[in-house]
């Protein structure tokens, strides 16, 4: 690993943030390859990256590169969803099967239960059974992943190997994280707007909020320029092998967590959002809504700290991360994007929790309120 290099470019009039650059530089000695951050508070905006832009190399990460932000994907599909309930095409408890005829979903899955994950449907990339054994979906792991890293699942595909499995719960009667469900609402998105998914993300989000840097890639394995690289550690016939990953074709996890941005658009996103730019107030409020259980709304998890709530939806794919969280009137946003060596075991899954920890402390001040949730799928 190469030696740690730290910036800070000020844009704008923010000043120096010796403990955010500390904190950046423990992020990329932790396990990481390379971070880069953004803060925008009362203080101004922060930006910086550290570590490594690709193995065995100097050179940092980009601070205004593009990656694979996992998960995240699922907030803006959400927020497309809830803006063709805003046009009045659809509504929150419709049956989502009355949308997406051909699937034969249980007519009590409601378009609400597919954004809160609260359908039951089984996830394609696979389920922790009760006994805590791993039950497959598509591969997404080890040598079986690598050679087929450039295959291209057509999002039906997914939805009909879930719905082959048996259900996790009635719909409605718990909560379970599903890939599956925001390849659902990516479809009833394409239906109810009747253009591709990519299209209609652009006019409900990206042009209204100038997003240039934000990507719905479906099967191509591009990422844009300027970018880090990702990494897979794998075993092939006994021997270890570390391959860059950086293109590959992200539709085994579709809408589910294959979208690519950056931490100014992230900003951009999160700040409008919260900040009541993007969502009638009604709709911002079931979004922001968190059921029981881990405190998941409509694609936003709620965490309670100690100086309030805190909105934000993480992401993990391949050699991949990003964060994003806001304050609930969007003043203070952390955006962020990791590259990174990853393998099958997910074993950097600790230090990214711990990545996260330690900026959201930072950024939103230290200590989780009473009923924090530290969990992070996806």
């Amino acid at each position: 690993m190469s030696t740690t290099h730290h910036s800070t470019h000020h844009l704008g009039h923010g000043p120096d943030r010796p403990e955010l650059r500390r904190a950046i530089e423990e992020i990329a000695e932790s396990g990481f390859l390379g971070v880069q951050v953004r803060v925008n508070d009362a203080r101004g905006e922060w930006v910086g990256s550290a570590g490594a832009r690709e193995l065995g190399r100097d050179g940092r990460p980009p601070a205004d590169g593009h990656f694979r932000v996992g998960s995240v994907t699922k907030s803006f599909v959400a927020t497309s969803v809830l803006l063709l309930v805003a046009e009045g095409r659809l509504a929150l408890d419709d049956p989502a099967g009355d949308h997406l005829p051909g699937f034969g979903l249980d007519r009590r899955i409601t378009v609400r239960m597919l954004l809160q994950h609260t359908s039951g449907v089984f996830s394609h990339t696979g389920e922790l059974a009760e006994d805590g054994t791993f039950v497959p979906g598509v591969p997404w792991r080890g040598k079986e992943w690598v050679d087929a890293r450039f295959r291209t699942y057509p999002p039906e595909e997914l939805v009909r190997l879930s719905l082959s499995r048996p259900a996790r719960f009635a719909p409605g009667a718990g909560w379970s994280y599903s890939n599956t469900n925001y390849v659902l609402a990516r479809l009833l998105v394409e239906r109810v707007g009747g253009r591709p998914f990519a299209e209609e993300l652009r006019r409900l989000v990206l042009e209204p909020l100038g997003l240039t840097g934000t990507v719905a890639p479906g099967a191509s394995p591009e990422v844009p320029a300027p970018h880090a690289r990702s990494y897979y550690r794998y075993e092939d016939a006994g021997r270890e092998r570390t391959l860059d990953v950086t293109r590959h074709d992200p539709s085994w996890v579709a809408a589910g967590g294959d979208m690519i941005s950056t931490t100014r658009d992230l900003h951009t996103y999160v700040s409008a959002l919260l900040g009541g730019r993007l969502l009638p107030p009604g709709l911002l409020a079931e979004m922001r809504t968190p059921e029981a259980t881990v405190g998941y709304g409509l694609g936003l998890f709620a965490q309670e700290r100690a100086g309030g709530t805190v909105f934000h939806h993480n992401g993990a794919t391949i050699g991949s991360a990003a964060l994003m969280y806001g304050s609930p009137d969007g003043g203070t946003t952390l955006t962020a994007g990791l590259n990174y060596v990853d393998d099958a075991d997910v074993s950097i899954a600790a230090a990214f929790q711990g990545a996260q920890r330690r900026l959201v402390d930072e950024v939103f001040g230290t200590g989780p309120g009473p009923a924090a949730s530290g969990r992070t799928a996806g």
